[in-house]
């Protein structure tokens, strides 16, 4: 029975999605739904990163391209999802290209991040999670905007 308790409390579940050809997970305790991205309105002089706005039952959430965040070459397009978020009291929406499934990840499987992080900031990533179809990049989603990147985001919304 206390081995039981361990190995719930040793594990995390990542809701895993990709961006471009690169799979990412994002523990699923920080995600609040997952959602078809249907109308964005586009905002003038915004970041680059920063899609627009959608209305999320009746709130303005922004929604933000996760693979122009990371310098990732994404396949965006209609068919698109979010991936809805809380940073600092305000819902995000993460655009991605796709969600691909939820998997359950004992801590021993996690490694740190390599000491050269390509691509991304190491500061993003939790760990490298290696499943049979390859690698997750685990991110944490309170270190992917900048102080001045949240400030933004909460007078967007």
């Amino acid at each position: 029975m206390h081995g039981k308790t361990d190995e719930v409390t040793s594990s995390l579940q990542i809701v895993c999605f990709k961006i471009g050809n690169e799979e990412y997970g994002i523990d699923i305790l920080q995600v609040q739904e997952i959602l078809k991205v249907l109308k964005i309105t586009k905002l003038p002089k915004s970041e680059a990163h920063i899609l627009g706005v959608m209305d999320l039952r009746g709130k303005v959430i922004p929604i933000v391209d996760l693979g122009k965040k990371f310098g990732v070459i994404s396949d965006l397009r209609d068919a698109s999802r979010a991936i809805v978020v809380d940073i600092e009291g305000k819902q995000v929406g993460l655009a991605i290209d796709s969600v691909s499934h939820v998997v359950k990840v004992n801590n021993s499987e996690i490694e740190p991040p390599p000491p050269v992080v390509k691509g991304i900031s190491g500061k993003y990533i939790v760990g490298i999670a290696k499943l049979e179809g390859g690698f997750v990049v685990i991110l944490d989603i309170n270190q992917i905007f900048t102080a001045e990147e949240i400030i933004s985001l909460k007078e967007k919304g």
